[in-house]
C-alpha cells in the first residue's frame, strides 16, 4: 500500500513536501516506457524507505554543474 510506503520513506526525509518533489524527480528520471507510473513511484518511495535520499544529492548536484562564483 502506498501510505505505508510514504511514511516509510518520511523516516529519512523530514518534510512531506520535499518528499513529493524528490519523489517526482526521481520517478521522472527511473521511468521505463511500456510500465506503469504507479509502479515506479512505488519503487521509488521503496527506495527512499531503505536509504536517505538526501545524503549526496545536494552536494552532487552543485558540484555537477560546474559554475563558479568569482568574486566582483
Amino acid at each position: 500500500m502506498r501510505s505505508d510506503l510514504i511514511f516509510g520513506a518520511l523516516t529519512h526525509v523530514n518534510n512531506r513536501y520535499q518528499l513529493c518533489q524528490l519523489a517526482s524527480k526521481a520517478t521522472r528520471k527511473l521511468h521505463k516506457p511500456n510500465t506503469r507510473l504507479q509502479d515506479t513511484t512505488n519503487e521509488v518511495l521503496d527506495r527512499f524507505k531503505d536509504t536517505v535520499p538526501m545524503e549526496n544529492g545536494a552536494e552532487t548536484e552543485v558540484e555537477s554543474t560546474g559554475v563558479e562564483r568569482r568574486a566582483a
